[in-house]
């Protein structure tokens, strides 16, 4: 009863007093912005070392925030409040962009407040925090109404609008980044926080609280899904939590520890809605970082059943500190398949930046460490790249291999070898496809492949003379992209008209095959730096390839291969030939690096994959 007193005698006591919630306004930007207000009213609830934040009187209308920061690194106004002081605050309204990125969205402030202009009203006084999942629930599939098309904030063409520029009404009960502006400076509690990825390299770390989630996997993370709209979920429900505002450390964390409650307040700033919260919050459990090993086994005497993985093992160079974990996962978790789709191999000197390409030291080593651990030797089949012309880190040289187990199946004869610039062609030999070049690359004077790894194609026949064609993918990086919940809408997915170029000319390749011999078994896989559910990207390949995670019907929510910001998400994928497709499949993805408890620890930051195909 003493505290609503002091609430409403401060209240009297302002003159001409601005609401926050008036401050704020119900769009994404203030309607006050570059205006001077007179008495913004609230109590402290945080106070940094840049200013501090207050809550006002609420409002019925829940798309105004009643939150607010003060900016300020003055230590005379600084220094005269304290959390719990009533204040009365005279300034001018800013929308205050945190960093150089046009793509950040704008946070609404008043801006550096004379100490004249800050007046305490009275002392001791408390708030209640806003109990996220009680009284305010996020929404679990859309994050922006801007984002326009049939795969939502995934739709192409994207950076179609601004989220500062429409400046829409918010309408926090559907879209992410609505609910989350909201509540823009207010104080809010995440009650019993979920972590759904790996912190960044500031300690910062995406969580689910006590409330509905969609797409959340066995582990605890929030994996990329279709919605029942037909739409890609954007997972709007997770938020980031930033660093502690009394100083402290945010705790290590990984993909489903629970931690202990968080309360803070919410802030926009470098690409994402965050949570600063008042203090670190505590770990409570950290599930098990013993991944299973695939159930798909390998048997050398089956002449027609082919077990294969795939498995980006990032920067892999000859005396790579990973070696030896990589070997064991190929051995221990994936089983040693017949053949072996790799990603990032570097050159026999890894970084080094000299001209060297060969890496028949890098894929040898990396045999021997294999046959140390379960006796198993492996042959390879690699093309070296030109010098510096495949992207990836500078002098690495990055390109795909192959591992296979020539006991089992070995390289179809007849073909010379292709050339880091040699095109692979089809042609007819009775009605049988027949390469110009085994292995081969996939028109790699192709602008689609600039500093971009070309694919590798090769041609298989397993001792019963069952053949299998291959492609082995590591299509363009999603550098360059925006941030999800950034200002362009849909978001920035850098650059998707490339890695669309790149599929269909695999696409052509496959045809090209299948136009001579439709029962042809094919087998495209490897790293495409590309969801699924951005169904324009792999629409020509999926017109007539089949995608591996569909046929053997694995769960939705576990489809995943890689964990980023609130997502996990896959962008390692298998596709097979109307052939293949027909018969027994099976294909799991072994999450021995995303389960671990340390981001430092993983060998990769890919999972590998398993699968088995029937060929006969």
């Amino acid at each position: 009863m003493l505290k609503s007193t002091i609430w409403l005698c401060a209240l009297l006591s302002t003159v001409h007093a601005t609401l926050v919630t008036d401050v704020q306004g119900t769009a994404f930007q203030s309607p006050s912005a570059g205006k001077s207000v007179s008495n913004v009213t609230g109590i402290v609830t945080a106070k940094t070392s840049e200013g501090f934040y207050i809550s006002g009187t609420p409002s019925s209308d829940v798309r105004a925030s009643n939150g607010l920061f003060i900016f300020s690194e003055t230590s005379t106004v600084l220094n005269k409040v304290a959390v719990g002081d009533m204040v009365s605050i005279t300034g001018t309204v800013s929308e205050f962009r945190s960093s150089s990125d046009p793509d950040d969205l704008t946070a609404t402030e008043i801006s550096s407040p004379t100490a004249a202009n800050v007046v305490v009203l009275s002392t001791g006084n408390t708030v209640t925090p806003v109990k996220l999942g009680t009284d305010r629930v996020p929404p679990t599939q859309a994050l922006s109404a801007l984002d326009v098309g049939p795969d939502g904030w995934l739709s192409v063409p994207n950076n179609q609008s601004r989220v500062d520029t429409v400046n829409a009404t918010l309408v926090p009960a559907d879209y992410g980044l609505d609910f989350w502006a909201s509540l823009e400076g207010q104080l809010v509690t995440v009650p019993s926080p979920l972590s759904v990825a790996f912190p960044n390299d500031f300690g910062e770390f995406w969580v689910v609280g006590d409330w509905p989630v969609t797409g959340l996997n066995s582990r605890g993370g929030l994996s990329i899904t279709i919605g029942p709209d037909n739409i890609p979920d954007a997972n709007p429900e997770a938020v980031i939590i930033g660093a502690p505002i009394d100083g402290t450390t945010n705790p290590v964390v990984s993909l489903g520890v629970t931690l202990s409650d968080i309360t803070g307040v919410v802030q926009y700033q470098f690409g994402f809605y965050y949570i600063l919260p008042l203090t670190a919050p505590k770990v409570l459990t950290t599930p098990t970082t013993t991944a299973p090993p695939t159930n798909i086994t390998a048997d050398i005497t089956d002449i027609c059943i082919v077990t294969f993985g795939d498995y980006n093992v990032d920067n892999f160079g000859p005396t790579a500190t990973q070696l030896p974990v990589v070997a064991s996962h190929i051995a221990t978790h994936m089983l040693s398949p017949d053949i072996v789709f790799l990603q990032e191999i570097q050159d026999n000197d890894g970084a080094t930046d000299d001209g060297v390409v060969s890496s028949n030291v890098t894929l040898s080593n990396l045999v021997s460490a294999i046959a140390a651990v379960n006796g198993v030797t492996y042959d390879f089949v690699v093309i070296d790249p030109v010098n510096d012309a495949d992207g990836g880190e500078p002098g690495g040289n990055i390109r795909q291999a192959y591992l296979y187990r020539s006991q089992k199946i070995n390289l179809v004869p007849g073909s010379p070898a292709g050339t880091a610039t040699g095109t692979i062609a089809v042609s007819s030999s009775s009605g049988v496809p027949k390469l110009n070049l085994n292995p081969g690359r996939i028109d790699p004077s192709n602008a689609a492949w600039e500093d971009s790894r070309k694919p590798l194609v090769a041609e298989w026949q397993t001792n019963g003379g069952a053949t299998l064609f291959t492609v082995n993918l590591h299509l363009e990086s999603k550098d360059g992209s925006s941030s999800t919940e950034g200002n362009s809408r849909p978001p920035v997915n850098s650059p998707v008209a490339k890695r669309t170029s790149q599929v269909e000319l695999v696409t052509d390749f496959v045809q090209s095959v299948l136009d001579i011999d439709s029962k042809a078994n094919i087998l495209v896989a490897g790293d495409c730096n590309e969801y699924l559910e951005t169904r324009s990207v792999f629409a020509s390949l999926t017109a007539i390839m089949f995608e591996m995670d569909e046929l053997a019907d694995v769960d939705p929510v576990e489809r995943y291969t890689y964990v980023f910001d609130q997502n996990s998400e896959q962008l390692d994928h298998a596709f097979v030939s109307t052939a293949l497709s027909n018969r027994q499949n099976a294909i799991q993805h072994i999450h021995v690096n995303n389960w671990m408890a340390n981001i430092d620890n993983r060998a990769s930051d890919h999972d590998p994959s398993v699968g088995k195909i029937r060929l006969c």
